[in-house]
């Protein structure tokens, strides 16, 4: 909390070598956790980590997936550097020794010759580390089958999943990938591909991010080319860029894994560009529902002037008009939790939840549909068995959907559920007409326990118990008041028989009792 009150406001950077790499992402999970409940909305946070061993299994990386925080985290990996793939081996199978070694090599030289350092360094120096190279690219090339075999399911030898975006370096570029099989993949064939005798020391290959993270600019600004053969037949400019990358990540395209790696790289782009796709396609489906939405609007607007469509929802005025309408809601219901569905599986672009198009037509569903999901919570008795609408009946959806708009920054009502209620009197301007519709969205949830209390307190005899029900109701007086006069609120809500309307005849009943 004293790091979130100092950088209030402000992007955050996290980033980390090797262990304090794993540090890094553990403080920034932590930040995210700590800040996607505060408020205002969390700044942007970053992660990148360089040499980082594994970090997470298959619960974690789901849940960052459907956090959508796997934007957050970058990690660059080099070529030949074991400690990112050190995890995939069982925990027995690298000596004590080795692991200790490599980080005292990373030590300041004149620590290194000091006692005990000295000794382990020593023994470090004599390991064979062809050896050690070997048993590292057994176990990874374990994983890589078995993660190739099953996909995202969690069986396997190594409970360890990507998550983030990784980098893979070499000293010819970097290539980046984000789907977690494709991570995986890579990470075997970077490795295994020209690993040999001659390739640099493991605490070499540990050490060298400095270096490669100077040249990455150069090898990006540079423009390079292709040297292909007159005679050879011109390739298509996507087999050309997965070549590139293939050489920038340190694999020669005429490498045993090449083809592997080819196959994954091309993987990854298609699961990267997939969330686009359905973004697309859920934009056309959003089209095609747009009927069920309008044919709502059209009943809200038959009993505006009578009773609201509120409670000619909840009474089931006119049953034909009432089936049709209940059945557009359910219609609308299923399409917004197919869409969270794929969200929560990432089949969506990860900054989905933040783009004005989808949060402006959730809020306007939410306005629209939710007090219908109100109405028929309390026609059903459900607050009588199972409790409260806000607490024990509303659907994850709309929570969801709450924490879209607040994220947005809207000072608006109805921005977010909150216990004072003092969200949607926030109004940054003063209306000159009533809303189209209600700004609170759980506005005829307070209004059915107003009302219930107010029964209570009709009934009370014991004075305490009365003064604090008496006090709990003048609150949303004050709160319904000020909705009302800043014009937050549909002019359904003052229809002369609505659920509002009533109660605020029975509330002023109450205060002349009280005061009498």
């Amino acid at each position: 909390m004293m790091l979130l009150n100092q950088i209030r406001g402000k992007a955050v950077v996290f980033t980390g070598h090797s262990l304090g790499g794993a540090v890094a992402a553990l403080t920034a999970l932590h930040y995210l956790c700590i800040s996607s409940s505060s408020s205002p909305p969390a700044p942007p946070v970053l992660c990148v980590t360089f040499g980082s061993p594994l970090l997470g299994n298959e619960a974690l990386s789901r849940a960052i997936l459907r956090e959508h925080w796997g934007g957050n985290f970058c990690h660059v990996v080099s070529q030949h550097d074991v400690v990112p793939r050190l995890l995939f081996c069982s925990p027995d199978a690298v000596p004590a020794h080795i692991i200790v070694g490599m980080q005292l090599q990373q030590w300041p030289a004149w620590t290194r010759h000091t006692g005990a350092v000295s000794t382990v360094t020593a023994h470090m120096a004599d390991t064979d580390k062809d050896v050690l190279r070997q048993l590292i690219q057994t176990h990874v090339g374990a994983v890589a089958v078995e993660q190739k075999l099953a996909a995202s399911e969690t069986t396997g030898g190594s409970p360890y999943r990507p998550f983030g975006t990784y980098v893979l370096c070499s000293p010819e570029g970097a290539a980046c990938v984000d789907n977690p099989t494709a991570a995986v993949q890579m990470l075997y064939a970077t490795f295994a591909s020209q690993s040999s005798a001659g390739a640099e020391s493991p605490e070499a290959a540990h050490s060298c991010y400095g270096e490669l993270v100077l040249k990455m600019p150069h090898h990006l600004l540079l423009k390079r080319w292709l040297r292909v053969d007159d005679d050879m037949p011109a390739t298509p400019n996507y087999d050309d860029g997965v070549s590139l990358a293939l050489e920038a990540s340190g694999i020669d395209v005429m490498a045993m894994e090449a083809s592997t790696a080819r196959h994954w790289l091309k993987t990854s782009k298609r699961a990267g560009r997939r969330p686009s796709l359905n973004c697309a396609r859920l934009a056309t489906q959003l089209g095609r529902v747009t009927p069920c939405r309008a044919q709502i609007e059209w009943y809200k607007a038959l009993f505006d002037a009578e009773m609201g469509y509120y409670d000619a929802f909840k009474q089931r005025r006119s049953p034909r008009k009432y089936t049709k309408v209940n059945l557009n809601r359910i219609k609308l219901g299923q399409f917004w939790d197919r869409v969270l569905s794929m969200l929560d599986a990432g089949q969506l672009p990860h900054d989905f939840h933040r783009r004005a198009k989808w949060v402006n037509a959730s809020r306007f569903y939410q306005l629209l549909v939710e007090p219908l999901d109100i109405a028929d919570y309390h026609r059903h008795g459900h607050h009588l068995t199972s409790g409260s609408y806000m607490t024990h009946g509303r659907e994850r959806r709309y929570e969801l959907f709450d924490r879209w708009w607040h994220e947005k920054g809207c000072t608006g009502a109805g921005g977010g559920i909150t216990s004072s209620m003092s969200a949607a009197s926030a109004s940054s301007r003063r209306r000159s007409k009533y809303a189209g519709l209600t700004q609170d969205p759980c506005f005829w949830a307070r209004v059915e326990e107003a009302r219930e209390q107010t029964e209570s307190a009709r009934r009370e005899r014991d004075v305490a118990e009365l003064a604090m029900k008496l006090e709990e109701l003048q609150e949303f007086e004050r709160y319904s008041r000020e909705l009302v006069a800043t014009k937050e609120v549909s002019v359904d809500v003052l229809a002369p028989q609505s659920s509002y309307t009533l109660w605020v005849e029975d509330w002023n009943q109450l205060k002349l009792r009280a005061q009498g």
